[in-house]
């Protein structure tokens, strides 16, 4: 099986200070060692550097160049797919803005639900499940 990230979960993963930074690598180790893989989204890849170099966030962020060698290393490792919105992708995230009554703050939870799903991923790594509840189409695993 393949386990999309949404970017809460890689950045509690990469972020020692982050409260779920240890659960986070232990539930990415676990996956790893059961065989399974993983994908990851252009745009999780995005808001990772955003989040993690933010330093109203963080008392130690990352600086750019430490969340780009991070986010390459992701983007780059053999048991992780790249997956990029497609036009099917765009139709689902459009149909589902309107059928779930979403508004602005939704817009990128939604475009990433739609990119996995139409990329055959239905497992999302996430802190936040209940963002994705909505769609009823992801599995969530968090932290361990």
């Amino acid at each position: 099986m393949r386990h999309g990230f949404d970017t809460s979960l890689l950045v509690a993963h990469e972020v020692a200070s982050h409260s779920d930074h240890v659960g986070a690598r232990r539930r990415v180790s676990e996956l790893r060692a059961s065989g399974a893989g993983f994908a990851i989204a252009a745009q999780v890849v995005t808001e990772f550097m955003h989040i993690v170099t933010d330093a109203k966030r963080f008392t130690a962020p990352l600086t750019v160049e430490q969340a780009l060698e991070r986010a390459r290393a992701w983007w780059d490792s053999p048991d992780v797919a790249r997956v990029e919105p497609d036009d099917d992708a765009v139709k689902w995230f459009l149909d589902a803005m309107v059928r779930h009554q979403l508004g602005r703050k939704r817009v990128l939870d939604t475009m990433l639900a739609a990119t996995y799903r139409s990329a055959g991923i239905t497992s999302l790594l996430t802190l936040n499940a209940d963002d994705f509840a909505v769609f009823g189409e992801l599995s969530c695993v968090g932290a361990a």
